[in-house]
Parts: structure tokens; sequence; C-alpha cells
């Protein structure tokens, strides 16, 4: 650790969530100068219900850190590598800082845009892995186009509601970190979501798939500190509801889609347009 942070100006993070604490105390004995921290890792953390970017300002004192930066975006690291053009989005409460994230990474294959919402570009980023794992077991039950735009549509929708509920630009979840990402991570073969939705799709169950992906898969961990904190917000999630009952109380995925088919009758925007509402008359 010492080696790699020598003479740097900035730290790239994108280690799993669930060792990001350790990473960053280890990362801690080494500074000897304040740097700007980026992240990329996508993940919120059970229990504490924090983001990344809150994580990296109670691991790092504030005098060791010049501001947290979040990339994110549809970047498969398979496209990125072989230079595909790739579009992501650096979010930053100090805007200097997410100008500075930018021109480190901005390139012709590489294009990055600023916003100034790191709430909104967190939960996106965190939360399409869910939705993911719903588009692999859809897609592992056999359903078609269908079914997999209606999870994404509707998905989306939840996301949108808890961001927004948490502080979140309404405008994010339509962008890159939202929508753009959601979309990537629900349809490609690269992502280690689907796939783990897939198998589970299949009749495989959580420690099966687990065994079989032999890698992180941060929509598992997500869903069950996604599933906490909208009961805590009282955010109606039915989707990220469902999933982790497949993935922690063993619901059977179609008993699962049968329930979320047979919901009662809904206004397509009626929780999400109460809580913009609500946040348009406190003028936020």
């Amino acid at each position: 650790m010492a080696a790699a942070l020598k003479d740097v100006e900035a730290v790239l993070l994108v280690t799993p969530t669930k060792a990001m604490r350790e990473v960053l105390g280890k990362i801690r004995l080494h500074l000897d100068k304040p740097l700007l921290f980026i992240h990329g890792a996508k993940g919120i953390e059970p229990g504490t219900y924090k983001r990344i970017s809150e994580i990296i300002e109670e691991e790092i004192p504030e005098e060791k850190r010049k501001a947290v930066v979040v990339l994110s975006g549809p970047s498969h690291a398979e496209e990125v590598c072989r230079r595909h053009p790739t579009t992501v989005a650096v979010a930053s409460l100090n805007e200097q800082a997410a100008l500075q994230a930018q021109d480190i990474f901005f390139n012709q294959n590489f294009r990055v845009y600023t916003n100034e919402d790191i709430i909104g570009v967190e939960i996106g980023g965190a939360l399409k892995n869910i939705i993911a794992l719903g588009a692999g077991i859809s897609d592992g039950l056999g359903y078609g186009d269908n079914a997999k735009a209606a999870l994404i549509t509707r998905g989306l929708a939840e996301i949108a509601r808890l961001g927004v509920k948490m502080g979140a630009n309404p405008l994010t979840f339509i962008g890159l970190a939202g929508m753009g990402d959601l979309i990537v991570t629900c349809t490609s073969v690269h992502s280690r979501n689907w796939r783990a939705g897939h198998l589970l799709g299949k009749g495989h169950n959580l420690d099966e798939t687990l065994s079989h992906m032999g890698m992180v898969v941060e929509g598992v961990r997500t869903a069950k500190a996604a599933y906490q904190l909208a009961r805590r917000q009282q955010v109606e999630m039915p989707i990220t509801t469902a999933i982790y009952q497949v993935l922690f109380e063993n619901k059977r995925p179609k008993q699962a889609v049968d329930e979320l088919m047979g919901r009662d009758k809904k206004d397509e925007f009626g929780p999400l347009s109460d809580i913009l509402a609500e946040k348009m008359e406190h003028g936020k």
C-alpha cells in the first residue's frame, strides 16, 4: 500500500463494498498529505445504510482528503479495456474536484460528464444491481422482452423513489448513472448480477449461485441493505422486496413474479409524484 500511494495526487477505489472499510483503514496508515479520493464502487453498506462516499469520509480524516468523487455509469470493464466508446458521470460536493476527476479520465474513448448530485449517482449505481438480478431471474424463467422492459422501467421508478426521498435530484435517474447504468447491467452478458439472477431463475439457490459465480455479486448484499433502507424510509419498493425474498427467504422466483403481477391496481407515477410534490412544496 505504501508503494501504491507514493507520489500520487488521487486515489481510485474500486474494491467491493464489503472490503471498503478494511482497504481505507490500510490507506489511512500511509497518508502523508491530502489526496483526492475517487470511487467506482457500487453498493450500500447493510446495517449503516451508508453510501460509499460517506464511508470514505468516515474512514479518512478530513485533513487527509481533498474531496470525494464518485465515478459511475454504463461502463463494463470488458469493453473499456478494449477502448470501446464509453460514457460516465463524476459527481462530488466539490465542483473543482469533479472537474479534476473529469480531466483525469476524459479521453477519445472515455467521455466523462460532471454531475452535482452525488447522492443520486451513488444510489443509481448501487440499486441498479438489484434490478439486474431481477432481469437475470426473468430471463432464467424464460420470459421475453416485454417482461424485461417492464422490469427495467418499474425498477427505475422505485430506484428514483428511494433516491429522491434521500435528497437526490430526480433528473439523475434518467441520466448515465441511472437509466444508462441500469440498461447495460440488465441486458449484458458481462453483468455478473444478471448472470447470478439467471442462475436463480433456472432454479439454483443463493449458495449454489454464489459458489458457481466465484466472484462478488454486489446486488446480493445491496438488496439486503436497500430492502432495510426502504422500510426505514417508508418507500414502496416492490421489485426490490421480491428479489430480497427470493435471495434470503427462499421464495420461488415464479411465485415472486406472480405476486408482483397480481398487486393492486396503481397509477403509474403516483408515489413518485407525491414525493416530488412534497419536495417542491418545501422548496427543494
